[in-house]
């Protein structure tokens, strides 16, 4: 989008000054003035609506490296791998007694899950398509930190079995980026 469409959309196009003009010109004619120049300006402004318009996508705004988004969206998706990879891998520790994870290690791990996604979900415009990105993005959110907050907080893992849903969701969100 272009400076003077910008201007055109503000001054013109959007709703409101739609409506404005509009009544500038039945006010105009009331009091007897000519509201033909002021409608045929905003006429031929108001042909064509934002919305109706075929802008490029976001990611060729900013660059046109689409090939960025694809890697940001293979390493976003490595990451969910490798942390549950790592969440459920046995280290071998000193302390073979413990058996389940302290519930602050849960919360802490949901909360950086969430708050990393939650970041994640600002770069969804730059998808090819931006709201399967955003629906399994935020989907996934739910499901995961959902259930583990829930973990976390209750000792409650009746839930447990919905957060691998929730991770392969976030794992598809960023797939969602490659595609």
């Amino acid at each position: 989008m272009g400076l003077n469409d910008a201007v055109n959309y503000v001054l013109f196009s959007n709703p409101v000054s739609s409506g404005v003009w509009s009544m500038a010109a039945q006010g105009a004619k009331a009091v007897g003035l000519k509201p033909k120049s002021i409608a045929q300006a905003a006429a031929t402004h108001t042909t064509t609506t934002v919305a109706q318009q075929a802008y490029p996508p976001l990611w060729k705004l900013l660059g046109g490296s689409r090939y960025i988004v694809r890697l940001a969206g293979i390493s976003g998706a490595a990451a969910v791998v490798a942390g549950a990879y790592g969440a459920h891998h046995h280290f071998i520790t000193k302390d073979e007694d413990i058996q389940e994870r302290d519930p602050r290690q849960i919360f802490e791990m949901t909360n950086r899950y969430h708050f990393m996604h939650t970041l994640a979900l600002l770069a969804a415009p730059l998808a090819r398509r931006p709201y399967l990105t955003t629906v399994l993005m935020a989907s996934g959110m739910t499901l995961f930190c959902g259930t583990c907050y829930y973990i976390a907080f209750t000792n409650d893992r009746r839930v447990a079995k919905f957060t691998p849903m929730g991770g392969f969701l976030l794992i598809f969100a960023w797939l969602s980026f490659v595609i």
